[in-house]
């Protein structure tokens, strides 16, 4: 049975003029992609007006709360003692959000009481990323 964690999180938006807009995300991590972490947004938070969800390994999100993690599309790293900065990258440009980082640890703590690190269910892991390479074939 698949087991799905889901935690609402405010936010900040920081924006390219420096101001910052509030906005609620939902931190989500399940057992059936058991080293990935999601963060969904809402649709008035995007470009596009649509609801967007982000995947990263669940071990970035546990890095970047302590040191300047993830090259490429998504990059976290401590902001002060209580924030920390995730930067999503896209080819519509580039979201730089401020969460607290309480928020997160809480969230990445309650991931590893339903699945430890070192413990995630491998065969199903590529089982998942071979029948999306192939589709099912």
């Amino acid at each position: 049975m698949e087991t799905t964690i889901e935690l609402p999180a405010l936010a900040r938006l920081v924006t390219a003029e420096d101001q910052e807009i509030p906005l609620t995300a939902t931190l989500r991590y399940t057992t059936g992609d058991p080293l990935a972490v999601f963060v969904d947004f809402p649709a008035e938070a995007a470009l596009e007006g649509e609801d967007v969800s982000w995947t990263f390994a669940r071990s970035l999100l546990d890095q970047g709360l302590r040191t300047p993690a993830g090259h490429g599309d998504v990059q976290i790293w401590p902001y002060g003692r209580t924030r920390t900065v995730l930067e999503f990258h896209s080819p519509f440009g580039l979201a730089l959000l401020q969460f607290p980082t309480s928020t997160l640890r809480r969230f990445l703590l309650r991931s590893y009481e339903v699945v430890a690190a070192g413990q995630e269910d491998m065969a199903t892991v590529v089982e998942r990323g071979l029948n999306a390479l192939f589709g099912g074939v």
